[in-house]
């Protein structure tokens, strides 16, 4: 069984890359490659699976889940420019894509202090950037 939450929060990034001239950036990022920056309106989402509890019928303590997301994620990055303000992404252009990444890699770190059961599996972290843009990556895939 899988179970997934999400989670919003609004940050502002820059697509601008040190190994690209200026204009190589404006060709790959166009108008994201604003010197300003700009901001989105995100949204993650976690999935977890393994089998429901035999005396709660729960998967995972919802309370908890919520509460690992927000000291491992969103406490780090909701309402920073994540270019300045995130240690993690200082040396990475913070597309969405490398914000999976490293989104999993934190849940991933911390994931069997705070659910030692070992039937429950962190499975996944998707990320929606706009209505129509969305990166997904399975927590198996994230290399520690």
């Amino acid at each position: 069984m899988k179970f997934t939450t999400r989670y919003p929060f609004s940050a502002a990034h820059r697509l601008h890359s040190n190994q690209l001239s200026e204009d190589e950036n404006w060709q790959v990022y166009g108008r994201c490659n604003n010197p300003y920056g700009h901001g989105h309106n995100y949204w993650v989402e976690v999935t977890v699976s393994g089998v429901p509890n035999e005396q709660t019928g729960l998967l995972v303590d919802r309370r908890k889940l919520d509460h690992f997301v927000q000291e491992e994620i969103l406490s780090k990055v909701s309402h920073r420019n994540l270019n300045e303000q995130v240690a993690e992404l200082r040396n990475v252009v913070p597309t969405t894509e490398n914000l999976a990444y490293v989104f999993a890699d934190w849940l991933k770190s911390g994931w069997g202090k705070h659910f030692p059961q070992p039937e429950l599996i962190l499975d996944r972290v998707r990320i929606y950037e706009t209505r129509n843009n969305r990166f997904e990556i399975k927590a198996n895939e994230v290399k520690q």
